[in-house]
This record gives C-alpha cells, sequence and structure tokens, in this order.
C-alpha cells in the first residue's frame, strides 16, 4: 500500500535517491544501500507535506521490473493508513478529535510520523472512522 519505488541514480561518487510519487522524498547516500537507508528518513521528511497541507497522500505507482521500493515502518503505515481514510471520507482533524474525545494536539501527534504514538491510539483512530487496523508478521 505504501510501497514507494525508488529511483537510485549515481551522482558524482554517490548515489541520488528520489520517488517519482514523492517528488518532495530527495536523498542521497555513498553506496546502494545507505541510500535506500536514507531514502526511508526522506519518506518521513517527504510524506508529512501532503498532512500538512490537508492533501490526498501520493498514490504508489507499480514499480518497474527490477525497481527497489521503500516502506515506512509498520507504526507509520498505520498512522498514514488511517490519515488517507480521513481525506477520503473528508473527515477534518477537528471532527476526528471530537469523535475521539482528544484535544487536537493528540490528533496532530497521531500524525506526526516522527512520534511513537500507541498502536491502540491508532486502532481507536481508525474504529472511529469506521475501519479496522489488521496487523500481521510475513
Amino acid at each position: 500500500m505504501f510501497d514507494y519505488p525508488v529511483t537510485l541514480t549515481p551522482d558524482d561518487g554517490t548515489v541520488l535517491v528520489t520517488f517519482a510519487d514523492v517528488p518532495e522524498a530527495i536523498t542521497f547516500g555513498a553506496d546502494e544501500e545507505e541510500a535506500l537507508l536514507n531514502a526511508i528518513d526522506a519518506l518521513e521528511t517527504g510524506l508529512p507535506f501532503y498532512i500538512d497541507a490537508r492533501k490526498p497522500l501520493p498514490a504508489a505507482s507499480e514499480p518497474a521490473a527490477g525497481q527497489k521500493t521503500v516502506r515506512l515502518a509498520a507504526l507509520e503505515c498505520a498512522k498514514l493508513g488511517v490519515y488517507q481514510e480521513m481525506t477520503e471520507q473528508g473527515i477534518k482533524k477537528a471532527e476526528l478529535a471530537r469523535r475521539l474525545g482528544w484535544h487536537m494536539p493528540q490528533v496532530d501527534r497521531l500524525f506526526d510520523l516522527r512520534h511513537a504514538s500507541k498502536l491502540d491510539q491508532i486502532e481507536a483512530a481508525a474504529n472511529a472512522l469506521g475501519k479496522h487496523v489488521h496487523v500481521r508478521v510475513a
């Protein structure tokens, strides 16, 4: 769902990382391995621009044959899933806060990808939208 294809380009001794779907996420690494690690941080930096602007999240396109993808951690993906559902339903943060009985800073932290929210908070938000969080180990 949030597996974004990454473009790795050699760039004067480093590897440049870009995402066609999230143009705000740009980084580099000394080699491909470091570049892919930094790509996760770049997504954590780029995707909040959409949340802050109250815009829908960019859909992850299908990767080309052999193209690598980058995914955020499970907790961050759960946060993005709740945010995506909220925007698809046309629900504003204030309405979500009202439904949950929370203050606005609590809702803001819920969508902060760098904040270690508790899974039960994400589940509560999903339930308030009529959805459920499913976790599995594959």
